[in-house]
């Protein structure tokens, strides 16, 4: 599943290259110039944050994935009115957050990515934050356009499919990537083992 995954983002992130501007090396005078090499800036070819999307958060401000490098992503696509998988998930989440110790929280984000952003507006998702107890910093929810959500679920290998006016049928799955926005584990499932997800965390965190 791995493999393939990461096909289908490098097909992903060679498209977003041809729409956004590419980065480039820094040349010996840049670096002059700066005095220090800026070679670490540098993106690798599949981090998700060569993808040129712009997001809004709970709190109405606009991002783009980029502003979260430096963090371990923790990732998982909900909805807010979901009453079936969606809560087990959010339990999930919260599980696995609780094995975290504190100093590594810091340097890691529980996001929330809604798969309807039409109903989930901002001040919804900010709503159903409080409502769930995920106010603190590390908890972000966001939303993006409809185009974007797809190709983002596509980079998560998560499918889901809008089943009436109020319900969407979709995968179950947690997402890690590393600070420099590269996969490195998913789990799959409700309620499953997550003690590989939190190594995974863990390990990432350390490096």
């Amino acid at each position: 599943m791995k493999k393939s995954l990461l096909i289908v983002l490098s097909m992903l992130l060679f498209s977003a290259c041809n729409k956004a501007e590419k980065k480039t090396a820094p040349t010996e005078d840049q670096i002059a110039v700066n005095g220090s090499s800026s070679l670490d800036s540098l993106l690798p070819e599949l981090s998700i944050y060569n993808l040129p999307s712009t997001w809004t958060t709970q709190d109405n401000e606009h991002i783009q994935l980029e502003e979260l490098r430096g963090n371990v992503l923790v990732m998982v696509m909900i909805y807010t009115s979901c009453k079936a998988a969606c809560p087990r998930l959010i339990a999930d989440m919260r599980n696995i957050e609780k094995q975290i110790p504190a100093t590594a929280l810091d340097k890691t984000k529980f996001i929330m990515v809604s798969i309807d952003p039409e109903t989930d507006t901002p001040q919804r998702l900010q709503v159903f934050s409080k409502e769930n107890e995920m106010e603190d910093e590390h908890w972000m929810f966001l939303r993006g356009t409809p185009e974007d959500t797809r190709e983002f679920a596509t980079v998560l290998a998560v499918s889901y499919k809008k089943i009436s006016p109020l319900d969407f049928s979709h995968s179950n799955i947690i997402s890690v990537f590393n600070e420099d926005g590269v996969l490195v584990h998913q789990q799959e499932g409700l309620g499953v083992d997550n003690s590989e997800t939190v190594a995974a965390i863990k390990t990432e965190v350390q490096n």
